[in-house]
């Protein structure tokens, strides 16, 4: 099978392109603050980009945010690709040693914080570590310890300044991704442009996305699903978007209702979460046609489908490894099975885990993948050549995650083999 061409798979020629494309047409709504066209898109992150290099951000520099969904956080993203540095989301649920941990790791010359989250750096000893400048979004909090204080809104409205931007090839490291850490400390996982692309290229694919689709996301950008998978498959396919902050189960279907979305996702506890509410006559009054959801239950799955008159397809993936393998609308709702593997990006095998033997169809093991393309993959952990070799052991990427073939070739997603908590929905060390 040839190869799909890379070209124009960052996040710059993206925006670019969209913007070209849609021009005024609205782009992102969110539920506080104004919407985001395309074309806003890419002429507001080039004078925020201008701003950033106005305080010395450079090529390769990291700029740490911890944000809510929001206008800001999306164009803060694209205006550091814009200036060849590294963006680096943090899980705003983090206090003390974890938060810590993260910056220490990240080494960060800048960080953007929201107003409303910037008391959570007060517990945490930021003294050694390089940061120049805070950039408060919405508000006068003060700056980290130490640091020059920018109100992001003025680096944003700098009217007329020219933009200040650096060309990006697929293959450039643009964001840096946290793991959940369920074996030891958080790693950073080194995200190249391609990799980031290649999430949202294919959930847009399997899902059959459209530009006369409208897409919910109330994922956190902090996380591959919500920012990589959501967000980057509507930008790529021209979707329109509407974001809010976080989830809320007793508000969910009130939201997609008012937004009038076609497609949604929903991570970990979220989709079982939905359906504990209790059923009103209302249930099926609603736009939606297709839902990502991971994990499904037996118990529930098939039933969430009947309530709210919509069908839902599975995956498997993670933040080092993108999704390799989705679920297809021609089989029924089944537990734990990610569908079928996406073979013209990625290779999948099972194998016993600790021999790396590969196994037959039906047998359990651990889940191993590689890429098929350069630039689709993670580039390593940050800072932690070790761990990069031990998940690489022979050739392969080690998911640390159980599961099997089916005679059918589907995967069959089973339990981490390495035991951990999970909260909101998310992997916790």
């Amino acid at each position: 099978m040839s190869k799909q061409s890379l070209d124009g798979w960052t996040s710059l020629d993206l925006v670019k392109r969209q913007a070209e494309r849609y021009g005024d047409r609205v782009f992102c709504t969110f539920d506080e603050g104004p919407p985001l066209t395309f074309v806003e898109f890419e002429l507001e992150s080039d004078v925020l980009a201008s701003g950033l290099a106005a305080l010395g951000v450079e090529a390769g520099d990291r700029v740490l945010i911890f944000a809510q969904n929001s206008r800001s956080f999306l164009l803060t993203m694209i205006a550091v690709h814009k200036r060849g540095a590294i963006f680096v989301p943090i899980n705003t649920e983090l206090k003390g040693d974890f938060l810590r941990h993260q910056m220490r790791v990240i080494q960060p010359r800048v960080v953007v914080v929201d107003a409303g989250l910037r008391r959570v750096f007060d517990s945490v000893d930021i003294a050694d570590l390089p940061i120049e400048t805070t950039v408060v979004i919405g508000g006068d909090g003060p700056p980290l310890p130490g640091t020059n204080r920018v109100a992001f809104e003025e680096i944003a409205d700098s009217v007329g300044q020219p933009a200040d931007v650096t060309l990006a090839k697929p293959n450039d490291i643009c964001t840096i991704m946290f793991t959940s850490g369920t074996t030891g400390p958080s790693k950073g996982v080194l995200m190249p442009h391609a990799h980031c692309y290649l999430f949202g290229y294919g959930a847009g694919r399997a899902m059959s996305l459209t530009d006369d689709d409208r897409m919910f996301i109330c994922m956190p950008f902090f996380h591959a699903m919500g920012l990589t998978i959501q967000f980057t498959s509507c930008l790529i396919k021209g979707t329109p978007a509407h974001i809010v902050q976080r989830f809320s189960a007793t508000t969910w279907l009130d939201d997609v209702r008012r937004c009038k979305a076609t497609i949604t996702y929903g991570l970990g506890v979220i989709p079982e979460f939905i359906f504990r509410q209790p059923p009103t006559p209302q249930d099926r009054n609603n736009d939606l046609r297709l839902m990502l959801a991971v994990p499904i239950g037996d118990e529930w799955g098939a039933d969430f489908e009947k309530r709210f008159d919509l069908r839902l397809m599975q995956a498997y993936g993670m933040t080092e490894c993108n999704l390799p393998a989705f679920g297809t609308l021609k089989d029924p709702v089944m537990a734990g099975c990610a569908g079928y593997i996406m073979d013209d990006f990625f290779e999948v095998k099972i194998v016993d885990s600790e021999s790396d033997e590969p196994l037959l169809p039906e047998e359990i093991g651990e889940i191993v993948v590689r890429p098929k393309q350069a630039s689709c993959f993670m580039a390593g952990y940050f800072n932690m050549p070790e761990r990069t070799v031990e998940a690489w052991r022979n050739l392969w990427f080690h998911t640390g995650d159980a599961g099997r073939f089916d005679k059918e070739g589907r995967l069959f997603f089973i339990d981490r083999i390495k035991d951990c908590i999970r909260r909101r929905g998310e992997n916790i060390s």
